[in-house]
């Protein structure tokens, strides 16, 4: 089942150094951030991202990418709830 890309849309990547770092291409906002879960919202869905030790190196929302650097465990992908939970973490604190 391959979904059609819009031609505008950009391709959402993710790239894993070592299990130590993370860079995540097509971010639209970050839900939450603490040492051991970050939940990201992508144009492919919520992520969540589980470890330790996370630190955001690099975060910019208009080009959509994130560099994540930490001991990582586990990514996982959820369509739930995810067009009507846009409003992130960031997104509140610059109302």
């Amino acid at each position: 089942m391959e979904e059609k890309r819009q031609p505008n849309q950009k391709i959402h990547s993710i790239m894993i150094e070592n299990r130590e770092k993370m860079i995540i291409t097509s971010i639209e906002d970050v839900e939450s951030f603490d040492e051991e879960s970050i939940i990201i919202y992508t144009s492919m869905g919520i992520l969540e991202i589980k470890g330790s030790n996370f630190r955001i190196n690099r975060l910019n929302v208009e080009d959509g990418e994130v560099v994540i650097e930490g001991v990582i465990d586990s990514i996982n992908y959820s369509d739930k709830n995810f067009k009507e939970k846009k409003i992130g973490f960031f997104s509140r604190i610059f109302k």
